[in-house]
């Protein structure tokens, strides 16, 4: 079937909370929770190794509705709302004409019910600023764009799905831009608790454990059950929303986005569940379907979450506002790599002032030891804190910092950090070296270093 609306397809983004890049099966999970978005991936463009540009739930939103990295938005913790003026995603596709519609979690405004100033320019408004606070996961209770409360029957990811089905098959003549915000697989914060739906977490307790939960323990063998049980619901509601558009012929005039806004590392890494640069909290599954994605494969550089708004609005045909600092994925799709970067910016708040800076092969990051990430966007002088071989420790057991082996890589990749920082808009900062210590047989070729 030809794209009925090729030159605006609709586009929807399909957004989860803190899910782990290994829980879907193209990943190499061994346990069937996601053969939806493996579809999605095998059949649309897979961004196989994709990164939150800021793995804390209010500072990733920022970006993904930006294009901007978190200090550039203000939007460096949980807490703070999105300055007004922001130009988000809603703001060029009602530009250009599109229904534009947000349902779930938005995080990025200062109280609830989210008031009508700090919407983000949605046209259409089922939301709650802190779901998990306004909602338990058989009590979903959002809000409208007046405010009033709005009490959903079922689970909580199937009450949203209804409601975003509910909306789609409303606006099916029109092009519309939807975005779709679940809390899940997030905990409920109140019993610091994976709630998955009746029954499913028992489906995955005892189950498979990734090696590096499995080696630091952390909670665990407490959650990975109900996180599991969670993410096969979430992936039963993508499967769902497929069958929405194709049984109103929506399928092929239709950009899907699945992403999330960071990981979790199961209180293996610091005192809770994200925050930090490893990448349990940092790698996020993600793929595209739909007009001009399909078929795209796997792409292997290393995209950000940054990258992803202007990704959209080109597949729209739309013009990129000149301020987003993310780029279109798409140039990847038809072979034209040439100017892509090597590595991904992290920059990390909260637990921390932190800094890091991937590529393939390497991990690296610093911390300001004089500055609370609480309080503090940023710092003028960071120490070493981790250096991880990726290929030879994928799991992040071993830091390499300081060893004499790897002071040349460490050194490289101090340059990458402070060069990306800088093009991300912050001030050039001292680094601090780690003190160096002997490496035993331990040793790094030339041409491995710039890896």
């Amino acid at each position: 079937m030809a794209c009925k609306r090729s030159d605006r397809p609709n586009v929807i983004v399909f957004f989860t909370d803190q899910q782990r890049w290994d829980t879907a099966g193209v990943h190499g999970n061994p346990l069937g929770l996601t053969p939806n978005f493996d579809y999605m991936a095998q059949c649309g463009t897979h961004v196989y190794n994709a990164f939150t540009c800021q793995p804390v739930c209010a500072p990733a939103r920022a970006s993904l509705q930006t294009g901007l990295y978190a200090t550039e938005t203000g939007v460096f913790r949980n807490g703070m709302a999105l300055p007004q003026g922001m130009t988000t995603l809603a703001h060029p596709f009602g530009a250009a004409s599109y229904r534009t519609a947000y349902i779930g979690k938005w995080h990025l405004a200062d109280e609830d019910p989210v008031p009508t100033h700090q919407q983000g320019g949605y046209e259409y408004w089922l939301g709650s600023n802190v779901l998990e606070f306004t909602s338990e996961p058989y009590n979903t209770v959002m809000y409208d764009q007046q405010g009033n409360a709005v009490k959903l029957p079922g689970y909580r990811v199937d009450a949203l799905t209804d409601a975003a089905i509910r909306y789609i098959d409303a606006h099916q003549e029109e092009p519309f831009y939807l975005f779709l915000s679940f809390l899940e697989p997030h905990h409920q914060n109140h019993i610091d608790d994976y709630v998955a739906p009746d029954g499913y977490r028992e489906r995955y307790t005892g189950r498979w454990v990734p090696p590096d939960l499995a080696a630091l323990g952390g909670s665990a063998h407490q959650h990975l059950g109900g996180y599991y049980g969670i993410i096969k619901r979430l992936d039963e509601a993508l499967g769902r929303m497929l069958d929405a558009l194709k049984s109103l012929g929506l399928t092929e005039d239709t950009i899907l986005l699945y992403t999330t806004d960071h990981g979790s590392h199961f209180k293996t890494r610091n005192s809770e569940y994200k925050r930090s640069c490893h990448e349990s909290a940092v790698r996020l599954p993600t793929a595209l379907c739909g007009p001009g994605l399909d078929g795209g494969g796997r792409i292997q550089q290393l995209v950000s979450l940054v990258d992803l708004p202007p990704t959209l609005l080109d597949a729209a045909g739309l013009p990129v506002p000149d301020e987003m600092q993310g780029r279109s994925i798409l140039p990847l799709l038809h072979g034209k790599a040439a100017e892509w970067p090597e590595e991904v910016l992290i920059q990390i708040s909260e637990s921390q002032v932190g800094r890091a800076v991937r590529t393939h092969r390497w991990k690296y990051s610093v911390v300001a030891p004089d500055k609370q990430g609480w309080r503090d966007p940023s710092a003028d002088h960071y120490v070493e804190e981790f250096l991880y071989d990726l290929e030879a420790d994928p799991y992040e057991l071993t830091n390499l910092l300081g060893y004499e082996s790897h002071q040349k890589v460490a050194a490289v990749m101090r340059e990458r950090l402070i060069r990306r920082m800088v093009e991300a808009g912050e001030a050039a900062p001292t680094i601090e070296p780690a003190p160096s210590r002997p490496s035993g047989q331990r040793r790094v070729p030339e041409a491995e270093t710039y890896a």
